[in-house]
């Protein structure tokens, strides 16, 4: 394979049109190979990048030239001509390439991005500082594209960027996924055209010429503009990138590798910043991922039976025949988020605002403000965006929005920037918050009407996480604020777990009965505000062990802790908290990750036996 010989993007400027389309079948083979074969992975994006990352490669000289891909799940062909091809079988998988651009994994990585519509100001903030601190020059590339460029970020950075007139290349890598404009055959000569760089050495000298003319300079100058702004209004989509003081060549065949590396070539020697649109086919050269009208096979995940998502898909079904006041509203992620039912039944009813989480915040407080009962349903790691609007835009208004957060705690695979750890510590510490943490399938539903019906003052967060709940039966289901006894023990033990950490604390409640121990079970259900019967009971015991996959410092242990202490300021119980440490964390399985942070069985196990060796010692 022509694969096996590319050890870095030198190897690549060797290579004929002829070898580089050989290389680029190679390469979605490789690419299909590896991700059908783990089930795991982001597979449409990738197949539709090939052959712009061989062009940019071609033309930049990573990684003196900086480039920088946005979203980073598209930089699997990027990870392959980088000296990674040996390693590629391990992408996603625990010590293992991660899944998106790594600083840790190679030189030619310099941002870890996985949050969309960052790459246009990381730029910005990189030439600013080449300009300001002189120096080696390096050429900056933005890479945007998968939906991105929805991102209000993006277009602040565009507003910046433009005014700076730094020299950045921004590539739109545009899959059909985010903005299209309409493609003729004239807009196509244009940029033929505008790419080159003696139209613009032309146009410069035309506009001289004109300007010079006694007495009608100035008319004819300022007709020859209206004529270039009123084409470029009627033909080409660049009116709004030039508005803002940036560059625009494209649209162009995202497929055609020498068609690109002129535009490429020609996009750096302009100057300033300017935008390259690429028009690529999301999921190339696979056939299963072209058919796939949903996501192009932008991963392999589906909604599966039973799951949390799952859950809460059915249950806002339900919740919308009964309401026709509720409207759901989604970032971009109606399918991974459980919406698309909800779509099919009550399309008028879903609003999917693309990657713009802040907005979508701050739109859903203006619905609530109209009558509206708006839902917003986003991954926890996204939803943390906008913890600003959250607490400002809704809270601070007292306005009834439910926020679902999927994906919640630690997520896996996706590694440090998805794990959602953040939500219970930010999202307890907004005013007339209340927050819900289910711990099985039944208490998604359960927990959906509760927050309708209950919290009409405030706003609610429900956050469950990605692995798969334990069944339940109806007894096995709480209601309303309050917390749910699920093992009375007549020891001096209470374990606490939260959410999923239920099923964890109740095994070592087992497991420590196994040797003598007779332990208390609570799942708090609600952890803002805190179920008062919960904790007068949990004060009558020694011991308090709690358990939750966030954040340690801050979250509900701490909340636990510091309520106790207001129970029984002196005398009260001893209280270990078990929760997620302030890092980043690396990818790998959840199961693996909490064992190895203690938060799992043995865990819970160590901390009671700990305290039962200081208590014999009198300590």
């Amino acid at each position: 394979m022509l694969l096996d010989r590319i050890n870095s993007p030198a190897d690549l400027r060797r290579l004929d049109h002829t070898a580089l389309d050989q290389l680029a079948e190679e390469i979605r083979s490789v690419i299909v190979e590896q991700i059908r074969g783990t089930g795991n992975g982001h597979l449409g994006s990738n197949l539709g990048a090939v052959e712009l990352t061989l062009a940019l490669h071609r033309v930049f000289d990573s990684p003196h030239d900086v480039i920088l891909w946005d979203t980073g799940h598209q930089a699997y062909v990027h990870k392959l001509v980088t000296g990674r091809r040996d390693q590629f079988h391990t992408i996603r998988q625990q010590g293992g390439l991660s899944g998106y651009p790594s600083r840790s994994e190679s030189p030619h990585d310099w941002v870890e991005n996985s949050h969309a519509s960052t790459s246009i100001s990381y730029a910005h903030g990189l030439a600013t500082a080449q300009h300001l601190r002189g120096g080696p020059q390096h050429r900056i590339v933005a890479v945007i594209g998968d939906g991105a460029l929805t991102g209000g970020m993006a277009y602040e950075g565009l507003n910046n960027l433009g005014h700076s007139g730094r020299d950045v290349v921004v590539v739109l890598n545009d899959n059909g996924r985010s903005y299209a404009p309409t493609i003729s055959r004239l807009s196509e000569s244009l940029s033929k055209l505008r790419a080159d760089p003696r139209y613009r050495r032309g146009q410069a000298r035309v506009e001289r010429v004109l300007s010079d003319v006694p007495l009608f300079g100035s008319y004819l100058e300022r007709t020859f503009d209206g004529a270039k702004a009123a084409l470029r209004v009627m033909f080409e989509p660049p009116a709004f990138f030039e508005d803002l003081g940036v560059g625009y060549l494209g649209p162009l065949d995202g497929h055609d590798i020498a068609g690109l590396e002129r535009a490429l070539a020609n996009a750096a020697q302009m100057g300033g910043p300017v935008v390259v649109h690429v028009l690529t086919q999301k999921g190339r050269g696979y056939g299963p991922a072209l058919n796939d009208d949903v996501k192009n096979m932008h991963d392999l995940s589906e909604l599966k039976e039973g799951s949390y998502t799952s859950a809460f898909s059915d249950a806002i079904v339900a919740e919308a025949e009964r309401r026709p006041e509720l409207v759901a509203i989604t970032a971009a992620m109606p399918d991974s988020t459980g919406l698309l039912p909800f779509r099919e039944k009550f399309p008028d009813r879903l609003i999917d605002v693309g990657i713009a989480e802040q907005h979508a915040v701050t739109a859903a407080a203006g619905m609530a403000m109209g009558g509206l009962r708006p839902v917003v349903a986003v991954y926890s790691t996204f939803l943390t965006r906008a913890i600003d609007q959250v607490n400002l835009d809704v809270g601070l208004h007292h306005l009834p929005v439910v926020f679902v957060a999927d994906r919640a705690g630690i997520t896996g695979d996706d590694g440090p920037s998805h794990h959602g750890v953040l939500d219970m510590v930010l999202f307890t510490k907004v005013p007339d918050m209340t927050v819900f943490a289910p711990s099985s399938y039944g208490e998604v539903a359960q927990m959906l009407g509760d927050a309708l019906d209950l919290c009409t003052d405030g706003p609610a967060l429900i956050r469950f996480p990605k692995t798969m709940p334990p069944a339940s039966s109806h007894d096995e289901v709480g209601s309303g604020l309050r917390a749910r006894l699920v093992r009375e023990g007549a020891g001096s033990i209470c374990i606490v777990g939260v959410g999923k950490m239920l099923a964890t604390a109740v095994e070592a409640a087992c497991r420590i009965g196994e040797e003598g121990t007779d332990v208390t079970v609570w799942d708090p259900r609600i952890v803002k505000p805190l179920d008062v019967e919960m904790l007068h009971d949990l004060a009558r015991h020694d011991l308090v062990v709690t358990i939750e996959d966030g954040l340690r410092d801050g979250g509900v242990g701490s909340m636990i802790t510091d309520s106790l202490s207001d129970l029984a300021p002196v005398g009260g119980p001893s209280v270990r908290i078990l929760g997620v440490p302030s890092a980043h964390l690396p990818h790998a399985k959840p199961d693996a990750i909490l064992s190895e942070l203690g938060l799992d069985v043995e865990g819970i196990l160590s901390e009671i036996h700990a305290w039962q060796r200081s208590a014999a010692l009198g300590r």
